[in-house]
């Protein structure tokens, strides 16, 4: 792709095509129309006929549809059929923002429902989309009407103002984006695979029904029933007061429970002082510990990466000498129902020290805990790698987004 600086022509370009894009308004070159009423009642997984309800375009489609999710027995005489290329926009919805969505049905024959805008057009529908969702999305939000309900109808949507290229320059585009949408999703079904592997072996190995062997081939030893309280000290947290400037902005990470969202915690929103330290509940915690949140939100596990303090909504755990930590993160996230359980409140949840201290956990080996959590950090380490590789390809289309189109 080329860059340029030309009047009316996309920052980005390929290289073969040249020349100003047109300037024209949606009614120009699109007709109008309305899907059919399909309620939740009529879809059936046995239906003759896939359909496509307007709130799944919030849900469960992108730029293109192809593989439909629904099906109606609704009499095809009833309904509204979609021909291939046809581009469909909510005509109501929440927020002016969400209301701007634009698809494109790449089949012929689907049943488009009710509360649906239906725009046919000779170009090409998934250029369209792509630009309609990224340049247009505003402009398409500001044409909506309403404020508990939004409302977008076909006499608005026709006065949106465009930028178009010819129609090879529309197919380029549309199988480009086309092609970093495909890498996108196979990147998203990788990551949905390996994280439903480690919740299956997760699940088999705290349940023995897997066991691994020791370094000579022989079976680990017999795991013990334990409770928790035999494996870790508990910690509790505390907040510095608040009016006070000098408690707050040192050099010591004080985490609060919205923040433990991942394995590995390195760095808190808030910090405080050594003086803040001193003079609030608040524990210094040492690298390793388990910070479990156990008010409002509990069951949430994260390891300390750096020393660290909690406010009061966790029971942070420092496991002993005899114990492996990550072992024990992971045995916690498979065992928070036992944790949420054993939590009680009317105004929110909360579970005690004493709580957690009574939960009966089988224990294995040292040596057995780590080739567990050797293991299970090696499937966390494979989904981290898909992870970013997926957030560079959301953030490559972001920008593709922005400089294919004016």
């Amino acid at each position: 792709m080329t860059q340029t600086q030309e009047h009316n022509v996309p920052a980005q370009r390929f290289p073969e095509f040249s020349g100003e894009w047109d300037s024209l308004k949606l009614g120009d070159i699109a007709a109008f129309s309305k899907g059919k009423g399909i309620s939740k009642a009529d879809i059936s997984e046995d239906g003759a006929i896939e359909c496509i309800r307007y709130g799944q375009l919030y849900t469960d489609y992108g730029e293109t549809i192809e593989e439909i999710k629904s099906r109606t027995s609704v009499p095809a005489s009833e309904l509204v059929l979609s021909e291939a290329n046809d581009i469909i926009i909510p005509a109501s919805g929440e927020t002016q923002i969400d209301i701007a969505t634009a698809s494109c049905v790449l089949k012929d024959g689907v049943a488009l429902g009710g509360d649906l805008n239906i725009v046919k057009t000779s170009n090409n529908g998934v250029f369209l989309s792509y630009y309609l969702n990224s340049k247009r999305k505003i402009d398409i939000a500001r044409l909506s009407q309403g404020i508990s309900v939004v409302h977008l109808y076909a006499a608005q949507l026709k006065t949106l103002h465009l930028n178009l290229p010819d129609a090879p320059e529309q197919q380029k585009i549309a199988s480009f984006l086309s092609q970093v949408d495909c890498k996108i999703a196979q990147l998203a079904e990788k990551k949905a695979l390996l994280q439903a592997y480690k919740k299956g072996m997760m699940q088999k190995l705290f349940s023995q029904e897997l066991r691994f062997k020791d370094p000579q081939g022989y079976d680990f030893p017999d795991w013990e029933e334990k409770r928790l309280g035999e494996v870790a000290e508990f910690v509790g947290g505390g907040t510095p007061e608040t009016g006070k400037p000098e408690y707050w902005g040192g050099e010591i990470q004080w985490f609060t429970p919205t923040e433990i969202k991942q394995k590995y915690l390195s760095g808190s929103k808030r910090t405080i002082t050594k003086l803040g330290l001193q003079k609030s509940s608040a524990k210094l915690l040492p690298v390793g510990a388990l910070l479990l949140s156990t008010r409002a939100t509990v069951g949430d596990i994260g390891i300390a990466t750096k020393e660290c303090t909690t406010n009061q909504g966790f029971q942070s755990l420092i496991v002993n000498s005899e114990n492996i930590n990550e072992f024990w993160y992971y045995w916690i996230l498979e065992n928070k129902k036992t944790l949420l359980r054993r939590s009680s409140g009317s105004t929110f949840l909360e579970i005690s020290k004493t709580e957690i201290a009574k939960i009966k956990a089988d224990k294995p080996s040292l040596s057995e805990q780590q080739k567990i959590a050797d293991f299970l950090s090696s499937i966390d380490r494979k989904i981290d790698l898909v992870s970013s590789e997926l957030d560079h390809a959301k953030t490559f289309k972001k920008g593709l987004l922005q400089q294919m189109f004016i």
